[in-house]
Formats: C-alpha cells, structure tokens, sequence
C-alpha cells in the first residue's frame, strides 16, 4: 500500500495525537541509502495528520535545499533541514556549514557533527574505514570550534551526532560560549552514544536537549536497544522541559514517520509518560529548537 493512502484508514481519534507535532529527524529519499517514502510523501502525509512541521535529515548531503523545494510543494507544513559533517560534505567544513545559512529561505536550521563517520561511531562498531574527529587529547579540535563559531554567528542549533559522552559535553559547553543557544544530544541512550542518565543529567543542567527516537526502540535497532520503560526512566530523571521526542525513521524496513509517531506515543503513555509531557517534548521543545516556538 502506498505510504500517503494509509491516512484513509485512521480514525480520527488516531491522527489527533499527531496535531502539532514538530518532527526533527526525518530520512526520506532521494538518498544513498534504502528509504521507504521520499520527502514530498513524507510532507504530504505529516500534513493530513496535522502535524506542523519537518526537518528532513541525511547522512551524506545538505537538505536545506530539498526542505526549500518541498515547502513551496507542500502548502501547510514548515520543512526544515540541515547539514551533518560527514565525510562527504567534507567532515568538519565550516564553509559548508556557512553556505547552507546564507541559502535562500532560511531553511536549514540545523547542523549535526559527525554521525556514520564519527571517530566514536566507527570505533565502537570494528569498522575499517576512515573517520572524521571532532577532538584530540581531550579538546576540541579547532576547525570543530570555528564552525560553533559560525553556527552562533549565523543562529544555527547544533545536534552532536554520533559523538562520544565525553565529546559531547564538551560540544555542549563550546557551543553555548560561542553564542549557539539552541542544542540537541543526538538519541542519547542509543548506540553509540549510549549516555548514562548522569550524563544526560549533566548535558540538560548544560542547557541541551536529550533526543529520544522510535527508531531505537525497533528490532531493526539491534538487541542492545532501549525499551519504552527505559526512556520513561530516563524522562523523569531528567525532566520532561529537558526532553525531545523525534521519529528516525524513513528506514525501508520500519514504519513511516506517521504511522511510527502514532505507536511511538501509545507506547510511552503506556509506560507513565503524560499527554503534557508529550506535549512539550513532541511539540514545544522541537520548535524551541529549530527558533519556531
């Protein structure tokens, strides 16, 4: 069945939960990697369920560009997209990084560090493959700091990607003295990232987001996923104001995004999680991040 007919057989009941949600992990095609809906879909169908915006994510090319195109296609949903420093944007590339700002529309709002090539992501997993560093003997490296530079001068938010708990509270603490207010732990309690709920404690008294994502919940994530108890754990040790919800799907093997958002809600308020604090995790603290509260 085609992704955007699968609204014809919700209830009404159903597609409610989704009102207003701000979505800011979102893989879609065109891409590299198999994918089960493109961009324009993947609008359309956030769009009958009322949810209020995108940000459409990929591991190896910008999408502020795309996110431009489909908002001017799909009338009556906010797209937004970003840059990771991977390797084939040219890792840690400040031009990269201060082109995407200066693109018209102002739609890529989000920079991620390194994700598939970070040095902790390939490190972790036994791959042979060269890897992009974000830091050397406990610093910082200092092509990292000029693109927190840029991202403060320019108001861009910052996800860490795939980095390492130490990189990433030190990401954290480097962003905020360069002027970025606005950041995100990338699916904190998800390989390879894998944060104690200490850490995140600290990264949210530091002034950022914890990501929580229904892809990692999924058995395409592996036997070392987090359960919806986990991440309720996880929420209310942390406080729901320092939380983010998010989707990470537009996998071909996994649900689409509005359909994976109606599971993942039902599954945390089974776990104890409350409408208002889905609410400020789904909704207000993914727009307070792309600067659209």
């Amino acid at each position: 069945m085609k992704p955007i007919l699968m609204a014809m057989f919700w209830t009404g009941a159903a597609w409610a939960q989704l009102q207003g949600i701000v979505d800011i992990h979102v893989h879609s095609d065109p891409d590299s990697m198999p994918r089960s809906i493109d961009a324009l879909e993947a609008a359309r169908l956030a769009r009958a369920a009322g949810m209020r915006a995108l940000l459409l994510k990929n591991h190896f090319a910008p999408t502020g560009s795309l996110a431009y195109v489909v908002s001017r296609a799909v009338e009556g949903i906010e797209v937004y997209g970003g840059i990771v420093l991977n390797r084939p944007v040219g890792g840690i590339n400040p031009a990269a990084v201060e082109q995407m700002a200066r693109f018209k529309g102002g739609h890529g709002r989000l920079v991620w560090m390194p994700t598939f090539d970070a040095e902790n992501q390939v490190r972790s997993s036994g791959e042979k493959q060269p890897f992009v560093p974000i830091s050397r003997g406990g610093a910082l490296l200092p092509e990292v700091l000029e693109v927190l530079r840029i991202m403060g001068k320019e108001k861009l938010a910052l996800a860490t990607g795939h980095s390492s708990p130490t990189e990433v509270l030190m990401l954290i603490r480097a962003a905020r003295e360069r002027g970025v207010s606005r950041i995100v732990v990338t699916h904190a309690l998800h390989p390879p990232v894998s944060m104690t709920v200490d850490q995140q404690s600290e990264a949210a008294r530091r002034g950022a987001f914890l990501e929580y994502v229904y892809n990692a919940l999924l058995p395409s994530a592996g036997d070392k996923r987090p359960s919806f108890q986990d991440y309720a754990r996880a929420i209310r040790a942390i406080g729901a104001e320092h939380c983010l919800l998010s989707s990470d799907l537009g996998q071909a093997v996994n649900p689409v995004h509005t359909e994976g958002w109606k599971s993942y809600l039902e599954g945390l308020l089974k776990a104890g999680i409350t409408e208002a604090e889905i609410d400020r995790m789904a909704r207000r603290n993914p727009a307070r991040l792309l600067g659209i509260e």
